[in-house]
């Protein structure tokens, strides 16, 4: 694999390192900004938001852009985003920088996994999107763990900066690997745009996104709000934040890797049983959070079942969404992110109940007992093979 791919890939790294960092960082940047842990949590929806407005709307309007200047300018601007991030001293200063290197990473992603594709030969297409996809992956197991240890010894600002600085290498990959002008050949027999934005008016399509939507909500929401389970719960010290991190990290790979073996030809035994056993979970977590051992378990369990079912979720939004090759990725973007968006609101929303910091975890396990109540009852139709058939 060219060099390149793998410089676009650190820039996936960074970019999703910067997505997920908040759950160990909230405490820190509410404490240093003078809010409340609620309050800092809006972050990252703030994100999310800009994740779901930027991706079918950037990912339209880039359609004809050239690849290198639309690569470099998103990856500039999300690095611009985060130094600003970390010098300011406004809450709503800082809302805003994530809001905008949420639209930068969309549009990113929307033009990258097309340039990919084009530094390698055509029958190595797939290996190109998993390197560069794996940056997504491994920032859930070492970028995240990693700013969270980062911002514990340094600051939460740290952070932010080492982010920025992981953005130079690949704006570098982009500018000696990606060729300049626009592929005027690109486009041919591509479907026009409004034939791609007609299929989210399907069922099926809206179904699986509203699931998908669901569950991550549920992932989202616990994890973002994790830290405070583990020091006060716990009543462990903050490195071990880290630790459980690196644990929903490992689990979330174990997840992924396994539903991606299972979510093509048996989505319905991945929804079937992992949805129970993830229903399950959220609640015996809460119970058990004061034991550590079992708190570290669990982490690690809820984090592979999340990912399982999620990925299998979104990969039926890819299926679903096959009439529309430029647009599909961004509505299963839009359909993870509203989960993203959503789950930290009705987390931070229990805060104040008498649940307190196990809150977001109760409220989890009621987000994923939704998406069951609506998912069984339809479940073959949600697993219907790679058909594009309408739900009657």
């Amino acid at each position: 694999m060219p060099l390149p791919l793998y410089l676009l890939a650190m820039a996936v790294f960074a970019m999703g390192t910067s997505e997920f960092m908040l759950a160990g960082l909230l405490p820190d940047i509410a404490s240093d900004l003078d809010v409340t842990v609620g309050t800092a949590g809006t972050l990252t929806s703030a994100f999310a938001v800009g994740m779901i407005v930027g991706a079918p709307l950037v990912a339209a309007l880039a359609r004809n852009w050239p690849k290198r200047s639309s690569l470099l300018g998103f990856i500039l601007t999300f690095a611009a985003a985060h130094a600003v991030g970390a010098m300011t001293t406004s809450f709503p200063v800082l809302f805003a920088t994530r809001v905008v290197a949420a639209l930068a990473n969309a549009g990113f992603l929307a033009v990258a996994l097309t340039a990919a594709v084009t530094l390698v030969s055509p029958d190595k297409k797939g290996r190109a999107l998993a390197v560069l996809l794996s940056g997504t992956t491994v920032a859930t197991i070492a970028g995240v763990p990693g700013g969270s240890v980062l911002g514990t010894v340094l600051g939460w600002r740290a952070t932010f900066w080492a982010v920025a600085a992981l953005c130079l290498p690949a704006a570098l990959g982009v500018l000696q690997g990606i060729p300049a002008g626009r592929d005027e050949d690109e486009a041919t027999g591509r479907p026009v745009l409004r034939a791609e934005l007609a299929q989210f008016t399907r069922p099926r399509l809206i179904l699986v996104m509203l699931l998908g939507a669901l569950v991550n909500a549920a992932t989202f929401g616990s994890l973002t709000f994790l830290a405070p389970v583990v020091t006060d719960s716990a009543g462990l010290g903050e490195l071990w934040v880290s630790v459980t991190l690196v644990l929903f990290g490992a689990g979330s790979f174990v997840g992924v890797t396994v539903a991606g073996r299972l979510s093509d030809r048996r989505p319905g035994p991945v929804i079937a049983v992992g949805g129970p056993l993830l229903l399950i979970g959220w609640p015996a977590l809460a119970m058990l959070a004061n034991e550590p051992v079992a708190l570290f378990i669990l982490v690690f369990v809820q984090g592979s079942l999340s990912f399982a079912l999620g990925s299998t979720l979104i990969t039926r939004v890819l299926y679903e969404a096959a009439g529309a090759p430029t647009m599909a990725g961004s509505y299963a973007t839009a359909a993870l992110n509203v989960g993203a968006a959503v789950g930290p609101v009705i987390a931070a929303a229990t805060l104040n109940t008498e649940a307190g910091d196990l809150g977001p975890l109760w409220a989890s396990g009621l987000l994923v007992a939704v998406a069951l109540l609506i998912a069984f009852p339809l479940l073959t139709a949600i697993t219907a093979g790679r058909s594009t058939e309408v739900l009657r």
